[in-house]
């Protein structure tokens, strides 16, 4: 777009943000909310686990992308990524509705209802990555991976804190239908600002996959990506069980996990794209890696000696979820940025994702299994030993 046709920066990234705020309030109430809420209800660890499987759309979206990104970007014509989020915002918020409706007890309806929404979210995340990074001049990519980030986080506090807060006090069905009408009113912002201005434009690359899988950069970050998500992700979905079995209320895990996304990890965030600025993407990945290596090392020993007191734990659920994953996250999305093309970007970046959906995915499944036949302990020890391993490796693959 020229610089007369294009919307300023502010309004690019605020558009942008809330589309990426939509989406994180959907993995937040997925992969926070649903399993603390399921485990209040009685289900067992090994079923709990299974919520991971809802990530299979995030997953294989990458099947896909070549055929969104043709019709978003077609040969000549406007730019449709306005009707991808319109019509998949339909979805999310239709499917969030009828969720509302089924008992979490028996959570297997719920899987395939929320595995729509993320087949619906997962597509309009295809949209969305593209548009940014071809929109954002290059300048302005590390505000677009802030927006990124930090919408990410403020996502999670409104999806797996807020959420988990109303569930505690109104009910699974009231915080279902509060999520859905937060995500019509994110929506706005692109669809009125940003969607009905895209000029018409000539565009002779057609996207695929092939041109994406043959670049060297693209295929040495599907490898950072899979080490550095198994490191920092294993033990992400087992937080929640393990602080409702610690004896922490909803509310209170509700509360623990929005402040963690709103304050720290939002704030994390921020501070990250600076660090990358003056260290470098590789400094801060390993920082990051160190830091979660502590914070799970802590979990276990609260799961193996003794309960440790709720603040404590309080303190160390924020540390690990929201600020350890903020601060590395923010610079291994930098660094996918920089290497998706332009002319494709909703593919490449989209093979970023799905490698980082398929190890949380996996990971979440096993987590759950182990968490569940060898106890807390046993677990948070080995996705400790993971992260530490991870160190080395990644400072061997990693850029500077």
């Amino acid at each position: 777009m020229s610089a007369g046709q294009q919307p300023s920066t502010p309004v690019l990234l605020a558009g942008i943000g809330s589309l990426y705020v939509a989406q994180s309030v959907i993995g937040g109430l997925t992969w926070t909310g649903l399993p603390a809420i399921m485990r209040d209800a009685g289900v067992p660890l090994d079923r709990i686990g299974l919520v991971s499987l809802i990530a299979l759309p995030w997953v294989l979206k990458f099947l896909w992308a070549p055929a969104v990104e043709r019709f978003r970007l077609p040969p000549f014509g406007k730019n449709r990524s306005g009707v991808i989020v319109l019509a998949g915002g339909l979805v999310c918020i239709l499917g969030l509705i009828a969720v509302g409706f089924l008992d979490p007890s028996a959570p297997l309806p719920i899987f395939l209802g929320l595995t729509l929404v993320a087949l619906a979210a997962s597509t309009v995340d295809i949209a969305c990555d593209g548009f940014a990074v071809q929109s954002l001049a290059e300048k302005h990519h590390g505000w677009g991976n802030a927006a990124q980030v930090g919408g990410a986080y403020l996502g999670s506090a409104l999806g797996g804190g807020l959420f988990l807060y109303v569930a505690g006090i109104s009910g699974w069905q009231a915080a279902s239908f509060a999520m859905a009408g937060l995500l019509c009113l994110l929506g706005l912002p692109f669809l009125l600002s940003i969607a009905h201005r895209l000029p018409e434009e000539t565009r002779p690359h057609i996207p695929s996959l092939a041109a994406a899988l043959r670049r060297s950069s693209l295929r040495r970050g599907l490898l950072v990506a899979a080490v550095y998500v198994t490191a920092q992700k294993m033990a992400l979905g087992m937080i929640g069980p393990f602080l409702v079995d610690a004896g922490l209320d909803l509310s209170m895990i509700g509360l623990v996990n929005g402040i963690g996304s709103l304050f720290v990890g939002f704030g994390l965030a921020l501070a990250g794209g600076l660090f990358v600025r003056i260290w470098g993407i590789r400094a801060v990945l390993l920082l990051a890696l160190a830091l979660q290596s502590v914070c799970l090392i802590c979990f276990a020993a609260a799961a193996t000696v003794g309960p440790f007191p709720a603040p404590l734990l309080m303190i160390l659920a924020i540390g690990s979820s929201s600020a350890v994953l903020a601060l590395g996250f923010v610079a291994l999305y930098a660094q996918f940025m920089r290497w998706s093309d332009p002319r494709q970007a909703g593919v490449d970046f989209t093979l970023f994702q799905c490698m980082d959906a398929l190890v949380s995915m996996a990971g979440g499944v096993v987590a759950g299994q182990v968490a569940h036949f060898l106890g807390y302990g046993v677990f948070f020890a080995c996705a400790a030993a993971l992260a530490i391993l991870a160190i080395p490796l990644m400072a061997a693959i990693a850029d500077r």
